[in-house]
């Protein structure tokens, strides 16, 4: 069930939060200039990677698509494939490079980054159109590439609503594939992007997720979409018949915007007979653990041992 994490670094984030309000800047991304501005801007966490990257392409439906892998030494437990957040408009394999070289290591497997087409050059489906292309690459190639065939799922903020669509079709067209993975761990993802009462509360000053931010990157994605055409269960995950699902971690903030998104979709994981796990934190918004850096390591701490547990249960 849901509930909130004690931070022992609480402080450390409320005086990120304050700095951020002080200084983040927020451009008009809805307009050329301000995306160019964005997509210029690091918000990666800065974790050290210790473990080498192999790129591998492979063929996507639109053309080449690019794998980032990182890869320990040592027998593998599983195989993750990882899907980087930006409102589907911006952001890279590699800005998770810190986070999955930890996952890597601490639990023995390999990670698998998707480059996915980034809108509004490719609006919606083109990025999880190439997710489960990558998806169903590992389910072909996984076990002699890696020497194993179990599979996670990781996503945060659009990266989680692209791996919750991943999933969903991974069941309904490829269940062979979707029966070997064992856990998928959701962080602060969008699941409603018709807007969740908590999206809908946002302003201009909410802090990383401000309202424009959200409208705009709705508007790149899913462009000339009426607010009920948005609901439609092939793009809003919350809608869709969420029967014979993997276990499931979701972990938010109760400071960010996208918070109902993950209790509602929960809530529903969990009615359909799924595992779902919630995870709030207190003072956190949008991003947290890229924020403040021992926050952001008992954050990913928790996630490892849940995915941990997963694993040793599968």
């Amino acid at each position: 069930m849901g509930s909130y994490v004690p931070n022992p670094h609480l402080a450390e984030l409320l005086s990120a939060n304050a700095q951020l309000a002080h200084s983040m800047r927020y451009p008009d991304i809805g307009t050329p200039a301000g995306l160019a501005e964005i997509r210029a801007t690091d918000y990666s966490a800065q974790r050290p990677r210790t473990q080498p990257v192999e790129d591998r392409i492979i063929p996507g439906p639109a053309g080449d698509l690019r794998l980032h892998i990182i890869r320990p030494d040592g027998p593998l437990k599983a195989v993750m494939l990882s899907v980087h957040g930006g409102g589907w408009c911006i952001g890279a394999p590699e800005d998770d490079d810190g986070i999955n070289d930890h996952y890597a290591r601490h639990l023995g497997i390999v990670t698998v980054a998707v480059g996915y087409r980034l809108a509004p050059e490719h609006p919606y489906p083109a990025a999880v159109e190439d997710c489960v292309a990558a998806a169903r690459w590992l389910g072909q190639y996984a076990e002699r590439e890696f020497g194993t065939g179990r599979l996670l799922l990781h996503g945060a903020s659009a990266g989680s609503h692209l791996a919750t669509q991943t999933l969903l079709h991974l069941r309904d067209n490829d269940p062979g594939i979707h029966a070997r993975i064992a856990a998928a761990s959701l962080v602060y993802g969008i699941y409603d992007i018709s807007g969740t009462p908590s999206q809908r509360y946002a302003t201009p000053h909410t802090l990383v997720l401000p309202s424009q931010w959200l409208q705009a990157f709705t508007a790149h994605t899913f462009p000339g979409r009426t607010e009920n055409a948005l609901r439609h269960p092939s793009i809003s995950p919350l809608y869709a018949d969420l029967k014979g699902l993997p276990p499931a971690l979701f972990t938010v903030g109760d400071l960010d915007p996208l918070l109902d998104d993950s209790l509602f979709l929960a809530a529903r994981w969990r009615a359909a007979g799924n595992r779902a796990d919630t995870e709030v934190w207190q003072h956190a918004p949008h991003g947290f653990n890229n924020l403040a850096p021992k926050t952001g390591a008992a954050v990913l701490d928790r996630i490892t041992a849940w995915l941990s547990d997963q694993l040793a249960a599968d």
